[in-house]
């Protein structure tokens, strides 16, 4: 438990700016990077940023994103939250991020997923009926990529590579890579049969009943004989200096952004009791320093992850308000989850 580390996930959602209005995308893409700054300054370990191709959401390209924020910070590791490998190029995804592990001297990763949205697929030309097989033959061709030795593949999704080398290639010969499972447990195997660590996005119910899926990731490296890496979670949350303005602050907004999202799926609208429900037992992390530590101390303890990553934008939240949930997060958060897990 004393090796745990925290980060910091944001889409780049679109905020109000304090003095009116919602922000343009390129304020938003430019106080994402400050608030990377702040998280670097106060001692979060990881920030991620994932990548979306939605009104609500700013960030489409990460890396690109994480490169500014990598000329400013020091030590801050830099990620994806996730990378929709799918719809995406792995070879060039690879590139991506060597590039940024360059910029950043050896501090990038990228957390791979198929993403909880579809839109990427009709915007780079492809098709949804190939959504398993892509994933399947790209995250493969990711894992040879990995070694940065001259690569011979062929599938059915990209043309075939015949002995090619790629570059940049990573000054430590090692770029980190998980992958992000929303609780599939194919996806959960595929995980660990190419030996990445395992990232679950828990953004609903009580934690624990996630851990089935740890002890399956474990038991399938075993079977595979490779290495079982410390798991994370990552869940949405909210920090404020009282757990009323926290909540008063974060649900009308989530309300907007779930309702939206939740129409295109057949949901009905959020309920006030549902999130209140969700706050006090479930997986949303929502409150004041005390509250969220207490709460976050007792997912880990639930499912023994090594590393927890709290998603702090959700909707159209105040400029000042995220910038403030950074720095409880960093400042009070961490330290009082640190104490209650070490005791």
């Amino acid at each position: 438990m004393a090796d745990i580390e925290f980060g910091l996930d944001t889409f780049g959602d679109i905020p109000e700016k304090d003095t009116g209005g919602l922000a343009s995308y390129g304020q938003a893409i430019r106080h994402v990077v400050d608030e990377a700054v702040l998280a670097d300054e106060i001692g979060v370990d990881v920030f991620a940023l994932g990548e979306h191709h939605r009104p609500e959401y700013a960030v489409s390209a990460p890396e690109t994103v994480l490169a500014g924020i990598a000329t400013r910070t020091s030590r801050i590791r830099l990620g994806s939250g996730v990378t929709v490998l799918s719809s995406d190029d792995p070879v060039r995804v690879f590139q991506r991020f060597s590039t940024l592990d360059a910029l950043s001297n050896g501090r990038a990763e990228v957390i791979l997923g198929r993403g909880s949205f579809t839109e990427s697929f009709p915007l780079f030309g492809y098709d949804l009926a190939d959504y398993d097989v892509l994933f399947e033959e790209k995250i493969a061709l990711f894992a040879e990529l990995l070694k940065e030795t001259p690569v011979t593949w062929q599938g059915t999704t990209r043309a075939a590579l015949d002995n090619a080398d790629v570059f940049p290639k990573t000054e430590s010969g090692h770029l980190s890579t998980w992958v992000g499972v929303g609780g599939s447990p194919q996806s959960v195997v595929r995980t660990a049969k190419y030996g990445f660590p395992l990232m679950l996005a828990i953004i609903g119910g009580d934690p624990a009943r996630f851990s089935p899926y740890l002890d399956l990731y474990r038991r399938a490296a075993a079977q595979f004989e490779t290495t079982a890496h410390p798991v994370g979670m990552h869940s949405p949350g909210f920090i404020a200096d009282t757990d009323e303005e926290a909540k008063e602050v974060y649900y009308p907004r989530y309300k907007v952004m779930r309702d939206r999202i939740g129409a295109l799926r057949g949901w009905p609208p959020l309920q006030r009791q549902e999130f209140e429900a969700e706050s006090a037992h479930g997986s949303m992390y929502i409150g004041s320093p005390e509250t969220v530590a207490r709460r976050i101390a007792g997912a880990v303890r639930a499912l023994d992850v090594g590393r927890f990553d709290l998603i702090y934008s959700g909707g159209s939240i105040p400029m000042s308000a995220r910038m403030r949930a950074v720095e409880l997060y960093g400042t009070k958060v961490i330290p009082m989850v640190r104490e209650l897990l070490a005791a």
